[in-house]
């Protein structure tokens, strides 16, 4: 997730322009340009840089405590496996100490090539297919091998870890806290025998419209591997519907119409979406927690925290149990 920038994170003190280019250039054996342009983004620092060819890069340092350097790894690997299946995604440039992921202190880092795009706000029919298409080779890709070291999507791990990290966060009003605590709890067991006997393999994670550009005359191009993870393939179709399933018929056979014409789709895993939509209220929820106790801050939310904040968390997480209860209906092929 990227947004506006935080309270800086202590790891990051001294992270100067001169620094970055001197580290890009170190790494890379270039001559950089004066350029030092910061993106935004709350928990990494990622700048645009340029050498002296003209050829602009992107050097992103990684927030330390978030990921360990073997998961780092895992994402790096998975995005050069796409990357020579010729898949439209950025592979970090390869350094001259070997591999791809340095070390700045005790800050990792990588160098990726910069690529533009636009962003499309809606598909059309033709872009749907493609987007389903791009799914289905990258969960071909994906299904190949394990990533020990990344989060697992699954209620009885990344959702119970969540709750409980703010649980103990000390954000949450006092009188809330036990109606958090229940409503949380009602929908992990509720949530959670449906995903038994479902496929879990590497995806990206986090695959909304905001992490996709689109080339004219070439793709799009799926960017940000950061929550890259182990789950369900139906993760990466939910958060580019525009709406509930319900309200995207259209939308959803033209995905996995394009999905399949490289890799079969469970369809019995669509009735993951609203758990999945849930387990991503708590997911964000964590998410703002964890950038208050690191940083001292948060911009994300201007309410957050707030008495106010907490109850309508709650009263949409009810909300969201009452549709996960509710179900849906079979489409196309799906039971």
């Amino acid at each position: 997730m990227d947004g506006p920038r935080n309270a800086e994170h202590p790891a990051f003190e001294g992270l100067t322009p001169e620094r970055i280019l001197e580290t890009v250039e170190s790494a890379l054996g270039i001559a950089c340009t004066n350029l030092c342009r910061p993106y935004n983004s709350y928990i990494n620092r990622v700048f645009e840089v340029e050498d002296k060819a003209g050829n602009g890069l992107v050097v992103k340092f990684y927030r330390p405590g978030r990921w360990t350097v073997e998961a780092l790894r895992e994402e790096h690997d998975f995005l050069l496996e796409l990357a020579d299946e010729e898949l439209p995604v950025i592979a970090p440039l390869p350094l001259r100490q070997g591999g791809t992921l340095g070390q700045w202190g005790a800050v990792s880092f990588a160098v990726f090539p910069r690529k533009g795009g636009r962003c499309v706000d809606e598909f059309n029919e033709e872009q749907w297919l493609a987007l389903g298409r791009l799914l289905g080779r990258l969960h071909l890709v994906g299904a190949r091998r394990p990533a020990v070291h990344r989060n697992r999507i699954h209620p009885t791990t990344t959702t119970t870890a969540q709750v409980t990290y703010i649980r103990k966060s000390g954000l949450v009003a006092d009188d809330l806290l036990d109606a958090y605590i229940r409503i949380t709890g009602e929908i992990i067991t509720a949530i959670t025998p449906m995903f038994d006997g479902i496929e879990a393999i590497r995806i990206h994670g986090d695959c909304h419209a905001g992490n996709l550009v689109y080339r004219p005359g070439e793709s799009f191009v799926l960017l940000d591997f950061d929550d890259m993870a182990v789950g369900p393939p139906v993760q990466d179709f939910w958060m580019l519907l525009p709406g509930t399933l319900g309200d995207a018929f259209v939308e959803t056979d033209l995905l996995l119409e394009g999905y399949e014409t490289f890799r079969p789709f469970d369809r019995t895993s669509l009735r993951l979406i609203e758990p999945l939509r849930a387990m991503r209220f708590i997911h964000y929820t964590a998410w703002c927690a964890h950038q208050v106790v690191e940083d001292g801050a948060t911009t994300v939310v201007p309410d957050f925290g707030s008495r106010t904040y907490w109850q309508s968390e709650i009263d949409d997480l009810h909300d969201q149990l009452d549709r996960i209860r509710e179900g849906f209906g079979p489409i196309g092929n799906s039971a």
